[in-house]
């Protein structure tokens, strides 16, 4: 009876679940829609454009996406859709593509990609009763050609020494795997160390080859170090050079360390070559280059200046500015997005609000060319309802195809 009893009340919440979605789903049509009103150039450089925002109306929120010029909220997505949450893109290209290898897995930081295979190495781990860190690496390999799979798991080497790891790059060099790590490590007393490391993984026999660290700091509070990536413009395809910036600074209270800088300098490290150098960045600055994006090649770097944002590129191989240049856009104080991806440039201008009244300002959009400049396309949100200062769009972030 108690089998039957947890079988209908099982039930009952699926039909519960299901009914309020679809009674959310039957109000969708009076919600307002958005699209891009052109301005300037050609509206199909917005076709891979991905605006992910949540629609705000006094204490009423709902979470929609802007893709190809439509509005399409969560209320209108399907249940399992919305169970599921929206993945990244290229994630969601990969599962249509290969779906059997992609089953549990989400990160791409974690995949690499070329025209013959795709990989994957992440880090299951846990907290044991004592305190210490299990963990092992969790690999996979595809051959596209003939779709043969290889997964295992493999002990992580010197685990005993770690307390936390996060994998943030995997690339495949001469058949074997590269996996970038961030550690925190165990240290004596009250001091702290943080590790960059790379462990090289022999798929085919099943081991790691070499646990090789590249940068290692010890400090003590209040001092603080912290290592960051620029964006990658490429995630998960086949890269030769990796960027690290590493900051030393003092915590304070009264606000994060790094407006107590002691030291910053951007790292970068060869797959082929197998060196680590400094790089001579000459002017440009810590905030710069966090904020830059990356593709193995070229930093390129967002600046505010005289009003106006400048894109900076930065060769690796020279160690030079190579170019500078102006955008058709002034600056928002408030807040912006940016991405480059595709020659281009994309700034999002949003979640800027009239604090006199109600009144919410359109979101911006501009594309330009990345290396002349070129507006290719300048737009703003324009909104189907008549009451549309009620509403306001803020925006959650922005993906580009």
């Amino acid at each position: 009876m108690k089998r039957y009893l947890c079988s209908i009340i099982i039930g009952m919440v699926v039909i519960l679940s299901i009914g309020t979605y679809y009674v959310k789903f039957s109000s969708a049509s009076s919600l307002p829609k958005y699209t891009f009103k052109t301005l300037e150039g050609s509206d199909k450089e917005l076709d891979p454009v991905i605006i992910n925002a949540t629609l705000e109306n006094g204490s009423f929120y709902e979470p929609l996406t802007f893709e190809s010029n439509t509005t399409t909220y969560a209320s209108e997505r399907s249940y399992l859709e919305n169970l599921n949450g929206r993945q990244d893109h290229q994630i969601e290209r990969l599962i249509k593509e290969h779906r059997s290898f992609m089953r549990g897995k989400n990160s791409i930081s974690s995949l690499y990609e070329d025209d013959d295979f795709l990989a994957y190495a992440s880090v299951n781990s846990e907290i044991t009763n004592n305190g210490k860190m299990e963990a092992e690496f969790d690999i996979g390999l595809l051959e596209k050609k003939d779709e043969e799979e290889t997964s295992f798991q493999i002990e992580l080497p010197n685990q005993g020494r770690i307390m936390n790891i996060d994998v943030r790059d995997v690339q495949l060099v001469h058949s074997k795997l590269q996996v970038l790590t961030m550690n925190d490590v165990n240290s004596n007393n009250e001091k702290q160390t943080k590790e960059v490391h790379l462990y090289t993984i022999d798929v085919a026999n099943k081991k790691v080859l070499n646990d090789k660290t590249l940068v290692s700091e010890t400090f003590t509070h209040p001092n603080q170090v912290d290592f960051e990536m620029p964006t990658d413009v490429a995630p998960s395809q086949p890269n030769n050079m990796v960027l690290i910036s590493l900051i030393k600074g003092v915590n304070h209270e009264d606000g994060p360390f790094e407006k107590k800088l002691k030291e910053s300098k951007l790292l970068s490290y060869n797959y082929e070559t197998e060196k680590l150098e400094t790089v001579k960045k000459g002017s440009l600055s810590l905030d710069m280059e966090r904020s830059g994006y990356a593709d193995g090649k070229n930093l390129y770097l967002v600046e505010m200046k005289s009003g106006k944002y400048r894109i900076k590129t930065f060769d690796l191989s020279s160690q030079t500015l190579t170019n500078d240049t102006e955008l058709d856009l002034a600056v928002n104080k408030k807040e912006h997005f940016s991405a480059i991806k595709n020659g281009r440039v994309y700034f999002l201008l949003g979640n800027e609000v009239d604090q006199g009244s109600l009144t919410y300002k359109p979101v911006q959009l501009l594309i330009a060319d990345l290396k002349t400049g070129k507006t290719l396309y300048k737009g703003e949100t324009v909104i189907n309802k008549k009451n549309s200062k009620s509403f306001g769009l803020f925006i959650n972030d922005l993906e580009v195809k």
